[in-house]
């Protein structure tokens, strides 16, 4: 007998997410939280930081070193973790700090695809070029949805593809010598994200 003729409502993307957000939480933010406030660390040092290394992996991006890179993406995308959960746990968050998260990811994002373009430039490689206008096309588009969606008061549903799984597939890509496959399933996600 199957679930669903049981009557057993099958679990949703977003309760997964809740779920795998919440063993996130428990496993990995808040002890990192915990450490970084006992440290002094705040939100802004962290929000920063997280575009000084995505500016330091445009560098290594522009320059062919995609494995290292790939790795200063991911350790640069894992700050953006922690700055709104220390802002929330050392009750320092405000809309200022929300705005500076907000804005500085952004430009984090466009580094790093800089970077890429760059690289993919200097070797004359069409495809990829299309692919990263694509991503950041994509990219900027989910974001403006979604704030404009709430500006209007509408409710805006994540989708699958936000910044954290851009960042993500991305650094696996760069890490695994894959970045063209994993430049067209962001691309086609996020896309699908800002429609949904």
């Amino acid at each position: 007998m199957s679930d669903a003729s049981a009557g057993v409502p099958r679990p949703s993307s977003e309760m997964i997410r809740g779920r795998l957000r919440d063993l996130l939480d428990r496993w990995v933010t808040n002890p990192v939280v915990r450490l970084l406030a006992r440290l002094g660390v705040t939100p802004n040092v962290l929000t920063i930081a997280g575009l000084a290394g995505s500016v330091g992996a445009a560098v290594a991006l522009s320059t062919g070193n995609l494995v290292a890179g790939g790795a200063i993406v991911l350790a640069s995308g894992t700050l953006d973790l922690f700055d709104g959960a220390l802002a929330r746990a050392t009750n320092t968050a405000s809309r200022v700090g929300a705005l500076l998260d907000s804005t500085l990811d952004r430009l984090a994002e466009a580094a790093i695809l800089f970077g890429l373009l760059v690289h993919f430039a200097r070797r004359d490689a069409t495809e990829e070029i299309l692919l990263v206008f694509l991503v950041m096309t994509a990219s900027v588009l989910v974001s403006y949805v979604k704030a404009r969606a709430e500006a209007l008061g509408i409710a805006c549903n994540v989708g699958v593809m936000t910044r954290p799984e851009r960042v993500v597939l991305l650094s696996i890509g760069l890490l695994i010598g894959h970045v063209t496959i994993l430049l067209y399933v962001v691309a086609v996600l996020s896309f699908a994200t800002a429609g949904h």
